[in-house]
């Protein structure tokens, strides 16, 4: 087990720690172990990088602690009112169609490899600005006026043209598709 490994499962430990923390009323603590988590993350790649550490398992665990935390916050954020809920509903129904299109082309014996598009690197990026404002906002008492509106739709727009990019490569993919272009 590598260093950048155990960061991992420690970031796995924190989701349940921050959702407790939020569904308590602590959002202090709730913002500060999202920024933990944070942190970890860029320290286990770096980590992982640097030291030739890289493995198949982090290659696999890494990308779900980081969704599980999102996936968490955000349904929490929902639930208790302070995420619009058509963007929770987005953003998990989107999760679930790439996890579902990757299981189905996986059961049928044309499983698709994994690689992030572009749309879905900004659509996780503004996924964890609005996540990272509203706790910001929450546990400071501070509000980022029109910013905040702003980032909450232009997370839900990459939302939509994220799920519809994985679905348009995932129709080409399982009719057997080849992209020519240079």
């Amino acid at each position: 087990m590598t260093i950048p490994n155990i960061i991992t499962l420690m970031r796995f430990v924190l989701v349940p720690a921050v959702v407790f923390a939020l569904l308590t009323d602590n959002v202090g603590w709730a913002f500060a172990g999202f920024l933990l988590a944070g942190i970890s993350d860029g320290v286990d790649g770096f980590i992982a990088r640097q030291f030739n550490q890289r493995t198949e398992l982090g290659a696999y665990l890494d990308p779900i602690a980081d969704k599980l935390l999102l996936v968490s916050v955000f349904l929490v954020l929902g639930y208790t009112g302070h995420l619009p809920l058509w963007l929770v509903i987005a953003a998990v129904s989107r999760d679930a169609l790439i996890v579902g299109g990757v299981l189905l082309a996986t059961i049928m014996g044309n499983p698709v490899e994994m690689k992030p598009l572009f749309v879905s690197k900004a659509n996780t990026l503004a996924q964890i600005m609005v996540a990272a404002m509203i706790l910001a906002e929450l546990s400071l008492e501070y509000s980022f006026g029109p910013f905040h509106d702003g980032l909450i739709y232009l997370c839900g727009l990459l939302t939509v043209a994220s799920g519809a990019a994985y679905l348009v490569h995932w129709i080409k993919h399982m009719s057997g598709y080849v992209d020519i272009a240079p």
